[in-house]
Parts: C-alpha cells; sequence; structure tokens
C-alpha cells in the first residue's frame, strides 16, 4: 500500500467530475468498435480471480450489501487507504472482496465462482473498462482494456446487441465508481471539517510501518454515506 499524498479536497473533487463528464461525452461508437474488436470470450480459466491477474475487487455499495447478505466475511476495506488523520484512523472509499491465502478469491471454488449469477458488477464486465489511468510509461489516457492477452481468448465474433449491453453495464459501473468517489471525498470534507481532523501524512506513515508488520489498524469503510469502522491487518489481504 502506497501513501496518498496530501491535496486539496476541491481540487480531487473538480478532477473526478471532469473524469465524469469525460465519460458522459465518450462517443459510444468508439467503445462498442473497441468490444467488437477485443472480442473477449470466457475460457473459464480463472486468471482474473486471482490476485496475480487482478490486484483486488472494487464492489460498489449495491454490490457490497449482497455479498454482506451472502457471506459478510468475505468483506474487507478496499485496499490502499486514501486518507489518516492525525490520531491514526485510516479512510478508505469502499470494499473489496477477502483474497484467501493462496490469492485467490474468497468465492473462487475448484475453479469456479460460488456465486456466479450475484457477482459483483466488475466481474460482470471484465475485462473491458472505460476511464483515465497511467499506463507503465506515465501516459494518462482513455483505458478500455484490463489484462489483454494474459487470459481467456480474444477475437471471437460480437454481435451489434451483446457490444451494446457490454458497452452499457461498462459505463454504468464506471459512472457508479466515480459517483462513490466523489461521495467519498465529499463525506470525508465534512467528517474533517466537523470533528477537526485532517489528514496526517506523518500518522500514514506511522500507521503503515504498524500494518506492514503484522500490526491491527482502525479503517473507516465508506458505505451508503456513512463510514463503518473496521479493523484489519495484513493477513486481511
Amino acid at each position: 500500500m502506497s501513501q496518498v499524498t496530501a491535496f486539496s479536497f476541491d481540487d480531487k473533487i473538480r478532477e473526478l467530475k471532469e473524469e465524469l463528464r469525460g465519460l458522459e461525452e465518450y462517443p459510444d461508437e468508439q467503445f462498442l468498435q473497441i468490444i467488437k474488436d477485443v472480442g473477449f470470450e470466457c475460457t473459464l480459466c480463472g486468471k482474473c480471480c486471482t490476485r496475480n491477474f487482478n490486484d483486488h475487487a472494487f464492489l460498489l455499495d449495491d454490490d457490497a450489501e449482497i455479498i454482506r447478505s451472502l457471506d459478510e466475511s468475505a468483506l474487507v476495506p478496499a485496499p490502499y487507504y486514501e486518507f489518516c488523520d492525525q490520531n491514526g484512523e485510516f479512510y478508505v472509499s469502499g470494499y473489496a472482496i477477502r483474497a484467501n491465502r493462496d490469492g485467490t478469491c474468497h468465492f473462487l471454488e475448484k475453479g469456479r465462482c460460488r456465486i456466479y449469477e450475484r457477482r459483483p458488477q466488475i466481474c460482470r464486465i471484465y475485462p473491458y473498462m472505460l476511464h483515465r489511468e497511467e499506463d507503465d510509461e506515465g501516459v494518462f489516457d482513455w483505458r478500455q482494456i484490463s489484462g489483454l492477452n494474459r487470459h481467456g481468448s480474444y477475437h471471437a465474433s460480437i454481435g451489434d446487441e451483446e457490444c451494446r449491453q457490454i458497452a452499457g453495464e461498462v459505463r454504468e459501473y464506471e459512472n457508479g465508481f466515480l459517483k462513490q468517489e466523489l461521495a467519498f471525498l465529499e463525506a470525508i470534507r465534512g467528517h474533517f471539517e466537523k470533528q477537526g481532523l485532517k489528514h496526517s501524512p506523518m500518522a500514514y506513515d506511522r500507521q503503515m510501518r504498524l500494518f506492514e508488520r503484522g500490526g491491527k489498524v482502525r479503517v473507516n469503510v465508506f458505505y451508503k454515506g456513512g463510514f463503518v469502522p473496521a479493523a484489519t491487518t495484513k493477513k486481511d489481504y
């Protein structure tokens, strides 16, 4: 986990709103053609359900609610905590699915998903995405595909109707993700102001050292408009 540097809440909120507008304005036909050209087809290899291929599966609130109803122990605060106050408490914008010790998803059993029919949105749209992200060369641009040629098969024939369905689901997830991030920033800004708190890089570093040594840290998870307290250790990931 890496430290988040200090920044203005207003600036970050403005950036996310601009990205949300960019998502809304992204041409449908361009994305549809990318989906058609990629032609991803699942081969049931299960690789996308492992930490070797995907760092974590971030859950939107509605999906976190479903997972909670199925198996509450499967929820963990999403990694890469965004903030830490001067009292040493972390804050993160949502939940993720717990991984097993071998790096496989909590719900992967004998290479198959135990909750396939109720799997989260992020699992349903994979490997497609539609957001701005920095690549390995530092180029910040639109990313539409994840894990290209690392699993599954490609260049299958996908009909126009299926392409439109995929594009719609991807947009829905990315829109929900950005709105959840915006709500998180606005909530934590208000929480910090009301409680006289602030993001403390010194406390962040201190608590991360404790975490890396296997110690227990306090994390406040943004969920349904509020913060849910949790206590985690490195073993939870």
